[in-house]
């Protein structure tokens, strides 16, 4: 069951919400903009290190955020996106959820089961491997120069 849309306070009382539709609208396109957004990230901590083959300066952008990626991995962390988009899907009158992005989207489209502490340790040493074998070919073709 949905959660019932926010209540506009006015002098203190509560006012009703003549158009709840059109306030909680914004605040799911919101949320799944964040969704997009934390998609696009993971890609990019994946396979940004593609993006250096290309262009050199694209490693400033990258190797922090892989290392957050699978620090993020190896600890648990909780994606501060994840909070974000569950404020914005409460704002917006939709259940929030209690995981985090991999689980709820990556995972649970991947995997039959929830993505299990293994996995997260899993998923970080890849990161740095992938990303691993992409810098060290980039050093390699460097230093052939």
């Amino acid at each position: 069951m949905p959660c019932p849309p926010p209540q506009r306070r006015i002098n203190g009382h509560d006012a009703p919400n003549l158009f709840p539709g059109l306030i909680a609208m914004p605040f799911a396109f919101l949320a799944d903009l964040v969704v997009v957004i934390h998609f696009l990230f993971i890609l990019f901590v994946i396979c940004g290190g593609l993006l250096v083959l290309y262009k050199r300066n694209w490693a400033w952008l990258h190797i922090p955020a892989a290392l957050w990626g699978a620090l993020g991995e190896f600890t648990g962390w909780i994606c501060p996106l994840t909070p974000l988009e569950n404020w914005l899907r409460l704002q917006g009158g939709g259940p929030p959820y209690a995981s985090g992005f991999i689980a709820r989207y990556v995972v649970a489209t991947i995997y039959p089961s929830l993505l299990t502490r293994s996995q997260q340790i899993f998923l970080g040493l890849a990161v740095i491997l992938i990303n691993g074998v992409i810098y060290g070919w980039i050093v390699g073709k460097k230093r052939k120069r």
